[in-house]
């Protein structure tokens, strides 16, 4: 599955951005959430959120890259938001806001970014939906794809085999036509592209 950012977007006219990927028959549009705590920079929010909510019907896979998460998933549900991502390293209480988040009817998501190792995650393997892999460090597009982040995602492959777990692997960070084969190699199931996607490399 194909899941563009629309962080790559021109911010101008997110409209047709988001007509672009439904045209590209994708899976889901992937929102970036950046708070400028968590991560550097500073992106968009609810309001946006609810105003491309009406635009598809497409899955909105929402990425918390931010401080506290516990502290927005109500209002970025209530907005549209589909799947809820946020990161292992940005809250304590990791395992009472997955419980939140599935009680909101939403599919939840954990992030990590290439510091934190597969082994963080072992407690809560079996209570997500979405596992998202950052092959580059949060916060900006268009980086380069770190190659030592693919061995975690062939890491969670074997682990959902050999458990029986059902998350879906998602990868994002430097995803374009010469790093998409490697990573679906891997076992990821969701490729997060921005820029690739938006310059029109992949679709």
């Amino acid at each position: 599955m194909l899941a563009p950012s629309i962080l790559s977007a021109d911010f101008s006219n997110l409209a047709d951005a988001v007509q672009k990927i439904v045209d590209s028959n994708c899976g889901a549009i992937h929102i970036d959430v950046m708070d400028g705590l968590f991560v550097p920079e500073i992106s968009y929010g609810q309001p946006v959120v609810k105003s491309l909510r009406r635009l598809t019907e497409l899955p909105f896979d929402v990425h918390l890259m931010v401080a506290h998460p516990e502290n927005h998933v109500d209002s970025f549900a209530a907005s549209g938001a589909d799947w809820i991502t946020f990161h292992i390293e940005s809250t304590v209480h990791v395992d009472r806001l997955i419980a939140h988040i599935k009680s909101l009817g939403k599919k939840a998501g954990i992030a990590f970014v290439p510091s934190t190792p597969v082994a963080a995650l072992s407690e809560i393997l079996q209570l997500v939906d979405v596992v998202l892999v950052m092959t580059v460090n949060p916060g900006f597009g268009g980086q380069t794809l770190i190659q030592s982040c693919v061995a975690k995602i062939a890491e969670l492959a074997k682990i959902r085999r050999e458990h029986n777990f059902s998350y879906m692997i998602s990868v994002d960070g430097g995803i374009n036509s010469h790093t998409i084969e490697n990573v679906v190699a891997a076992g990821a199931d969701i490729a997060v592209s921005g820029s690739a996607f938006f310059k029109g490399e992949l679709a």
